[in-house]
C-alpha cells in the first residue's frame, strides 16, 4: 500500500501549506505547478511563500489552541461576585456594584456565574428590604367608591375616547349589560370593568395586557368612571369569568340598542371566516388555514358577519369547532331572526363557508344567497369546450375600467344534495387565470348585478383586516377560547361605535376605516374640566376640529349617569 498520496495531497490546511512551500522552495517546482498541484491561485501562493519569507521560524507542526489560555480579569471579577453574593446581594445588586467599579457585566451574565459556583437563588425580598433605587410608580388600587369628582382640571391623552361618551349614554350601555349577569364586586362593578376593556380597545394603540403604561392617566379611568384604571392582572383575567353561554344575549342586546340609534339595518350580510392563530405549544385547539401565512396552524375559528349598508359588524362566533363549521351560516339566521323577527334577506359568502346541502336549507326557508362555486378540471373542460357564441359580454360598474365587461354563460343546475335548479354564472375575463363560477338562488336578477354585488364581498375582507390591524383581533394571550370570545365581542362593540361615530361626522367617514378615524379625533390630547355641575373636555387647536364642529358635537350636553350625573360638554381650541 502506497502512502505517497498522504504527502501529495494533504487535506489538513496547514498540512498543505507545508507540503506547498517545501516543493516550492526545496524541490524548485514553479509557482504556476505549485498551484496547479495543490489548489491554490498563483497570487495566494505568492502571499503565502512572502508571509513564510518573513516569519520563517513558523512551527507547522505544533496545534495552536484558538482563543486565550487565561483570563485574569474574568477570574478577579469571577472573585467580586462570589463575595458580593455571600452578602446576599441579588444579581441586580451585584451588577450595579462591578458598573460602579467600571465593570459592565449584565444579571444575566452574573446569574450563570453563581449557578456555575453552585450558588442557589435568593428568597424574594419584602421591598423595605431591598436597596433605594428609582422604582415604576404605583397607581393606587381601583375602586368606585374612591372616585373623585371634585373641582379640579387634568390634561389626558385619551380626550378623543370622551367623543363615545354621549353614544354609550345613548345606548344605555349599563341598562344593556345589567341583564346578562356579568361578574364583578364592590369595588369594580362589571359595567365598569367592561367599560375600562371596552375603553382600551376603543383606543386601539395597544391591547389590555400594555394598561400599566396608562394606568396614572386620569382620563382613562374617568372614562369607565373609575378613581384609577384596574391593573393588567384584572384586565387580563376578567373574560376568564364571564360565562360563555352570556356571548349570544350579549349581541342580541347590542344589537338591539344600536337599532335605537338611527342607524339603519340593511337587508344584505356579508360572512366570512377567521383564524386567529395562537403561538404557544400546549392548547387543545384545531388547526385552522391562516391565509396571511398560507398554512394551517393551530388557532381559534371565528365566524364574522357584516351589514353590507352600514359596514357593522353585527355577529361573531369564535366557538366555532371544525365539525360545525357548514352549519354556522344557519346559527346566524336563527340569531337574525330572533332579534329583529324576520329572516336576513341576502347572504353573500365565499365557497368554502358552508355545503351544498346547508344551501338548500336557506333556499328552502326563503334566504337569498351568492356564493361561489369550487372549480373542477372537469368544469374547466366544459367551459373551454362552449362554442363562443353561448358566452355574451356584459358590462359593470365601479369595478377597474380593465375587467369592466367580463364574458358570461349565464344557465340552471343541479347540485347535490341540492333540491331543484339552482343558478351558475361562468365568468371569464375578470383578471383570474380561469373561469370563477358564481352560484345564486336568485334566477331573475340581472347578472351584472350579481357579480357587482358579490364583488362588494371583498369589503368584510377589509373590515378584518382592520379588526385584526387596530382592534388586535389577532393578538391571541390565551388558548381559552371563552378570553377570545371576550375580545371578539369588546372588538364588535368598539367597530360599531366607530362606524355609528363615522356616520356621524359624515364627510366620507361613514365608509372610513376605524384606524383613520382614530388618527383624525380620537388620538386627541385634552383637557378635563370637573365643576360642581359639569364635565368639559377642552381639546387643543386640530386640523379636524371643523368636521366636529359641523357635527354638532359641541352643542351637545350630556348627562353621565357613572359620572354622577353631570353634564358632559366638548370645546374645541
Amino acid at each position: 500500500m502506497s502512502y505517497a498520496h498522504f504527502f501529495l495531497q494533504p487535506t489538513n490546511p496547514t498540512h498543505r501549506q507545508y507540503e506547498a512551500l517545501r516543493a516550492y522552495f526545496v524541490e524548485e517546482v514553479s509557482v504556476k505547478e505549485v498551484a496547479r498541484r495543490f489548489g491554490y491561485t498563483e497570487g495566494s501562493f505568492r502571499v503565502l511563500a512572502h508571509q513564510f519569507r518573513r516569519s520563517p521560524e513558523r512551527e507547522f507542526f505544533v496545534h495552536q489552541a484558538k482563543g486565550p489560555k487565561k483570563a485574569p480579569k474574568k477570574d478577579i471579577v469571577r472573585m467580586r461576585v462570589v463575595e458580593l453574593r455571600k452578602h446576599n446581594c441579588s444579581i441586580y445588586d451585584i451588577a450595579d456594584v462591578l458598573n460602579r467599579d467600571g465593570e459592565r457585566l449584565s444579571p444575566v451574565s452574573i446569574s450563570k456565574m453563581l449557578k456555575e459556583e453552585g450558588f442557589a437563588r435568593l428568597p424574594r425580598r419584602r421591598d423595605e428590604e431591598r436597596p433605594q433605587r428609582p422604582r415604576v410608580e404605583k397607581a393606587p388600587t381601583a375602586d368606585v367608591r374612591d372616585l373623585d369628582l371634585s373641582a379640579r382640571s387634568f390634561r389626558t391623552k385619551f380626550g378623543g375616547l370622551f367623543l363615545f361618551m354621549p353614544l354609550l349614554v345613548e345606548l344605555s350601555f349599563d341598562e344593556v349589560l345589567r341583564p346578562l349577569g356579568l361578574p364583578g364586586s364592590g369595588m369594580i362593578p362589571a359595567s365598569l370593568a367592561i367599560r375600562s376593556l371596552l375603553a382600551l380597545k376603543l383606543f386601539g394603540s395597544a391591547r389590555h395586557s400594555h394598561a400599566m403604561s396608562y394606568v396614572l392617566d386620569e382620563g382613562l379611568a374617568l372614562f369607565a368612571g373609575l378613581n384609577e384604571t384596574p391593573k393588567r392582572s384584572f384586565l387580563t383575567e376578567y373574560s376568564s369569568r364571564i360565562d360563555p353561554a352570556v356571548y349570544p344575549q350579549w349581541m342580541r342586546l347590542w344589537n338591539a340598542a344600536f337599532g335605537h340609534t338611527g342607524l339603519p339595518r340593511g337587508e344584505s350580510f356579508d360572512l366570512d371566516y377567521h383564524t386567529i392563530p395562537f403561538h404557544g405549544e400546549d392548547a387543545i385547539l384545531q388547526k385552522h388555514y391562516v391565509s396571511k401565512r398560507s398554512r394551517r396552524q393551530k388557532g381559534v375559528l371565528a365566524f364574522l358577519v357584516q351589514d353590507d349598508e352600514t359596514r357593522v359588524l353585527c355577529y361573531g362566533n369564535a366557538q366555532v369547532r371544525k365539525e360545525n363549521q357548514p352549519d354556522e351560516i344557519l346559527e346566524f339566521v336563527n340569531f337574525w331572526k330572533a332579534l329583529t323577527g324576520r329572516l336576513p334577506q341576502e347572504l353573500v359568502f365565499d365557497s368554502r363557508l358552508t355545503t351544498y346541502a346547508d344551501l338548500n336549507r336557506l333556499n328552502q326557508e326563503g334566504v337569498l344567497f351568492i356564493t361561489l362555486r369550487r372549480r373542477s378540471q372537469k368544469m374547466l373542460q366544459e367551459m373551454a369546450s362552449q362554442p363562443l357564441s353561448a358566452w355574451r359580454r356584459i358590462e359593470l360598474e365601479s369595478l377597474s375600467r380593465i375587467y369592466r365587461t367580463p364574458r358570461i354563460l349565464d344557465s340552471n343546475i343541479e347540485l347535490k344534495d341540492y333540491e331543484g335548479p339552482v343558478r351558475q354564472i361562468a365568468i371569464d375575463d375578470l383578471g383570474h387565470e380561469d373561469c370563477t363560477f358564481l352560484l345564486t338562488n336568485q334566477l331573475g336578477r340581472s347578472a351584472a348585478r350579481l357579480i357587482e354585488r358579490y364583488a362588494r364581498r371583498m369589503i368584510i375582507e377589509n373590515s378584518i383586516e382592520d379588526s385584526i390591524d387596530f382592534f388586535h383581533l389577532d393578538a391571541l394571550s390565551s388558548s381559552v377560547p371563552m378570553k377570545v370570545n371576550c375580545d371578539l365581542q369588546l372588538t364588535l362593540m368598539a367597530s360599531s361605535l366607530y362606524r355609528l361615530i363615522g356616520r356621524r361626522i359624515g364627510n366620507g367617514y361613514q365608509t372610513a376605516k376605524s384606524r383613520t378615524i382614530f388618527r383624525d379625533f380620537i388620538d386627541a390630547t385634552a383637557t378635563i374640566i370637573i365643576a360642581e355641575k359639569d364635565i368639559t373636555v377642552r381639546f387643543q387647536k386640530r386640523a379636524h376640529n371643523p368636521l366636529l364642529l359641523h357635527a354638532g358635537f359641541d352643542k351637545q350636553s350630556v348627562a353621565v349617569p357613572w359620572l354622577g350625573g353631570r353634564n358632559l360638554t366638548f370645546v374645541f381650541g
